[in-house]
């Protein structure tokens, strides 16, 4: 009998001790018998690797002609290491396909994460209240996207991502109960809650079709109960809603 040759990937048995250390941490902390306190990192680009885990969707992956990358900047005086989210979007619809009647979007979200001892590796944030991140933003009208084990895997939940200082750093803190669920950009009912128990995914997307250039720089991604920050995200935006077309 040979053993599964996906136990011998790249990387599955740092994943693993991640995970054992996490567990580890939670038994002695008594975090899992509590409300947890302690931040709970997704994804840190200041570690130039978190970014070789991440993959760009746009329109021109059916023809057309949006470009976006990722690059990774290193930190400076003015700023932490972070990943940059960049391109230009266009309107323009690709050629012999009259199928496709609308274009001008990029997003990126982290690859499906590899199995680990412990079995396939989901992010389990339903003891937090918050999904946080470190960010800076062009102003454009950006929406955080998570993907979890739904029985409909093309549901995505979205949040708008409000910018109160544009081209500064700032912190914003979303509540995962905010988040809503969509399909194929359109708001679907049932409103079932998210399974926030088993997070496959996260991302960011443009969908403003502005054509021109954009730019989003994240620093970090990470899920808590506490708003220490003095940046901290606050539900009374003007805009209250956490979805606006």
């Amino acid at each position: 009998m040979r053993p599964s040759t996906c136990l011998f990937e790249p990387g599955f048995f740092r994943r693993s001790l991640g995970e054992f250390k996490r567990f580890a941490k939670l038994a002695t902390t008594l975090e899992s018998i509590r409300v947890p306190m302690t931040p709970y990192h997704l994804l840190d680009f200041t570690d130039p690797e978190t970014i070789t885990t991440c993959k760009i969707m746009s329109d021109a992956d059916m023809g057309g002609f949006s470009k976006a990358q990722l690059d990774q900047v290193p930190a400076t005086a003015s700023g932490p290491a972070h990943m940059r989210f960049h391109g230009s979007i266009s309107i323009d619809l690709p050629p012999n396909r009259p199928d496709i009647q609308r274009s001008g979007y990029a997003a990126w979200r982290n690859k499906d994460r590899g199995p680990t001892l412990f079995g396939k590796s989901l992010w389990d944030v339903d003891p937090y209240l918050y999904l946080a991140l470190r960010f800076k933003s062009d102003g454009r009208k950006y929406f955080v996207n998570v993907q979890t084990e739904s029985i409909v895997h093309t549901d995505i939940h979205q949040h708008r991502l409000y910018s109160r200082r544009p081209r500064e750093w700032e912190t914003v803190f979303l509540r995962w109960a905010d988040f809503v669920r969509t399909n194929h950009g359109e708001v679907v009912e049932p409103q079932n809650e998210m399974m926030t128990q088993k997070v496959r995914t996260l991302g960011i997307g443009l969908t403003d079709r502005v054509p021109g250039p954009f730019e989003l720089c994240v620093a970090n991604m990470w899920t808590t109960n506490r708003m220490d920050d003095v940046d901290a995200y606050e539900k009374e935006d003007p805009s209250s809603d956490s979805f606006q077309k």
